[in-house]
């Protein structure tokens, strides 16, 4: 059954904390460096906007990358009120020291499920990161570098393609919106 609803609660949100592709790097290096010295032998991406520092950890550590993909989302429109499973986690995983790696732990759910996959796949050893955690993440990840109660904006997010043009993200402008209209409050 298919549910539109809100993405989000805008209303724990303070402020607004836009990130660049600078800022992505340096956070994504910090990721790096904390897992390095976990001993990880592999990286599970949750896609999508997970394998922006999936990728880049598991390049700059020289690790297998792995993907997997659960979501609220289907044709980028959220309509299930909990993740589901589009590409589980594969069976390679087992006897590994894996993390789970993903663009923002906001309640911390998406992370919970990839990490009782990753365990029921047989992985020895898991930790979990994102460049960003919300204070109310449960549970937080292991690492991230960035923890903040602000809507974060992702570089990735700004733009999207619709009929040839470029125009804001739709989801971003309601986002902007609903914090604006907040603040009036």
């Amino acid at each position: 059954m298919h549910l539109t609803m809100r993405p989000y609660d805008y209303a724990k949100r303070e402020g607004i904390h836009e990130l660049s592709w600078t800022d992505v790097e340096a956070l994504s290096i910090e990721l790096a460096e904390a897992l390095d010295r976990e001993g990880i032998d592999s990286i599970i991406g949750v896609a999508r906007a997970g394998l922006f520092p999936a990728t880049a950890v598991a390049l700059a550590l020289r690790r297998e990358l792995f993907v997997v993909r659960l979501s609220r989302r289907v044709d980028d429109e959220v309509v299930y009120e909990s993740p589901r499973w589009r590409v589980p986690i594969p069976p390679e995983v087992a006897d590994r020291n894996v993390a789970i790696i993903d663009d923002v732990a906001d309640t911390g759910e998406t992370l919970r499920l990839v990490t009782a996959a990753a365990r029921e796949a047989g992985a020895k050893h898991i930790v979990t990161a994102a460049l960003v955690a919300h204070s109310w993440a449960e549970p937080l990840p292991t690492h991230a570098p960035l923890i903040t109660d602000a809507f974060v904006i992702f570089p990735w997010v700004r733009q999207v393609r619709v009929n040839g043009q470029w125009q804001p993200h739709p989801e971003l402008t309601a986002a902007l919106d609903a914090i604006a209209e907040q603040e009036e409050d």
